[in-house]
């Protein structure tokens, strides 16, 4: 990712533009490593997000706001403290370093006007936001501490007084000369990021395709100044991200699908919002898949245990028939004997059966009955036990496939809340009496090409939501056959769909399902009245009757809403 001391320029330039002026409104919090401002400011209100994420550090507007937790935390608490209400007065780069200075000027206690100064450092793992005092120099706070354990040459704490990171010995891209790139022993990209500070691998393997390369620089540092830039992301044949910059790069322009941005913040928060394994969404996602996981291996080796011991029960028959020959035979055996041999009078052959001598014949054979007995009531519990860690497996199946396909971070939170509730996971502690947001459904919303609305569940309660709330008797229910995966509700109400809608709509029960990346997906679909909840069963469990089934591939429709 080329979040290098060139786009930090720009990202700054923009910022100081739109910025300037603007007075801290909220501060919020939404993870430990993030923190969202919203800001009044002569052109309106905008909300400035930072990361000091190590895989996704970076500062820009955004436009929607990311969920927040029940209760701030309690870096969000000091920032209330110290800069709700203050005017922003200078946004710059320090340098050429990927720092970001944002001074403020905000009251004190007493009324007096002091100035403080927020420092976001976009450094990769040592990526950081601090708060300072500049009269003083002294740190306030950060939203990462770095204790002497963790790096004995520099320090970030509170009370400490802050020092930039060491000098890196190279030429900052802004002073970079002629004279200085003829000195160099090679125009190959590596010695050019080796040499030159504040460059990515990506901009330098552009920089060297250029014969005049400072005349190229220049010409990047004067569009950052004018403001002339042509934001753009790169990605795969999968729409997945795979590099940002401020500039056309020319390794990237015929391998990858190129996307233009009317600025440099929409460019930033389009790359990072759909590049899931550099965000937040993908972290949360892993954390509960793995647990999800091992749930379900518990559970898969339950049920071959199961299994097992029902095998056993099931053949437990010769018990019967040893406490049946033993009690025809009782007046031939003697007591204190550890075998006997009878005919089995089934078929006339042999019977050998092993005795306990501590006990008399008819103790043996009422001990074989026993024995019997328990077999049989063992074979239906196991069948009870085994149909409930069926259902288990099943309900966390499909919890593992909306896991797997989300790529949003509040859904992932909403699937996580519900196995809290579920008891799969431990229920989070809310500190400070605050309590926990109400949810609030918010289904995927389609319209089919023929004016229809599909709605689709993003997780198990949505789903129950969706089928025994939203929907009318009338409407269409999907759901893909024996495949973990949304309940799909087609709104055609009293009228009857036509064949097109129940494809796209199947079409759309395949593409949220654990069959996304396969193909002919089996779905099956039925009216809304004929699925019924079974008492006591886990979110999105039903069961229903009357249904059809059609083989469709996975798709959306081409005109989408609420996603």
């Amino acid at each position: 990712m080329a979040f290098d001391g060139i786009v930090t320029m720009a990202i700054a330039t923009e910022l100081k533009e739109k910025l300037i002026s603007g007075k801290i409104e909220k501060v919020y919090q939404p993870e430990a490593d993030e923190l969202v401002f919203n800001i009044h400011t002569k052109q309106g209100n905008l909300k400035l997000f930072a990361s000091a994420n190590s895989s996704s550090a970076r500062i820009h507007l955004i436009d929607d706001s990311p969920a927040n937790p029940p209760a701030p935390l309690p870096f969000c608490m000091l920032l209330r403290k110290h800069l709700q209400g203050a005017r922003i007065t200078q946004v710059c780069q320090k340098d050429c370093e990927r720092i970001i200075e944002i001074s403020l000027e905000t009251l004190n206690e007493l009324g007096f006007t002091v100035s403080k100064k927020l420092i976001f450092e976009i450094m990769g793992k040592h990526s950081n936001i601090i708060l300072i005092d500049i009269a003083s120099g002294k740190i306030i706070d950060s939203i990462k501490r770095i204790s002497i354990d963790v790096n004995r040459v520099r320090q970030i704490l509170p009370g400490i007084v802050y020092c930039y990171p060491p000098l890196q010995d190279k030429i900052p891209f802004s002073q970079v000369t002629e004279a200085d790139l003829k000195a160099l022993p090679s125009m190959d990209a590596r010695t050019l990021q080796r040499r030159i500070g504040g460059i990515s691998p990506a901009f330098a393997e552009e920089l060297s395709s250029h014969e005049d390369a400072a005349a190229f620089l220049n010409s990047v540092l004067l569009r950052i100044k004018n403001g002339t830039l042509a934001p753009r992301v790169y990605s795969d044949e999968k729409n997945s991200p795979k590099e940002f910059h401020i500039i056309p790069l020319s390794e990237y322009e015929g391998a990858c699908t190129s996307t233009e941005f009317p600025s440099l913040s929409t460019c930033l928060e389009f790359f990072f919002s759909h590049k899931r394994t550099s965000g937040r969404t993908h972290q949360k996602a892993s954390d509960l898949i793995r647990t999800v996981s091992a749930q379900l291996d518990k559970l898969h080796l339950k049920e071959q245990r199961l299994n097992e011991d029902i095998l056993k029960a099931e053949n437990s028959q010769q018990l019967r028939l040893w406490g049946e020959l033993l009690t025809a035979n009782i007046h031939s055996v003697r007591s204190g004997e550890t075998k006997v041999t009878v005919t089995n009078y089934y078929d006339g052959s042999q019977v050998s059966i092993p005795l306990d001598p501590r006990f008399s014949p008819s103790k043996n054979a009422q001990l074989y009955f026993k024995k019997y007995g328990k077999s049989k009531t063992a074979v239906k519990e196991k069948h009870l036990q085994l149909e409930s860690n069926s259902a288990e497996i099943s309900y966390l199946e499909s919890v593992l496939s909306f896991l797997e396909n989300s790529d949003n971070a509040e859904e992932i939170d909403a699937l996580r809340r519900e196995l809290e509730e579920t008891g799969y996971v431990r229920k989070r502690k809310i500190p400070g009496g605050f309590k926990e947001k109400k949810y609030k459904a918010q289904p995927y919303t389609y319209i089919l090409p023929g004016g229809m609305t599909v709605l689709a569940g993003r997780n198990n309660k949505e789903n129950d939501f969706l089928t025994f709330k939203t929907a009318s008797s009338q409407d269409t229910w999907f759901h893909t056959k024996d495949i973990p995966g949304s309940h799909v509700i087609l709104q055609n109400g009293k009228a009857e769909p036509d064949e097109k809608s129940i494809l796209a709509a199947a079409a759309i029960a395949a593409y949220h399902s654990k069959g996304r990346s396969s193909e002919n997906v089996p779905v099956d679909y039925v009216k809304v009245k004929y699925v019924k909840k079974p008492s006591g069963a886990k979110p999105g469990m039903v069961i229903f009757t009357n249904n059809r089934t059609v083989w469709v591939n996975p798709a959306l429709p081409d005109k989408k809403n609420g996603i």
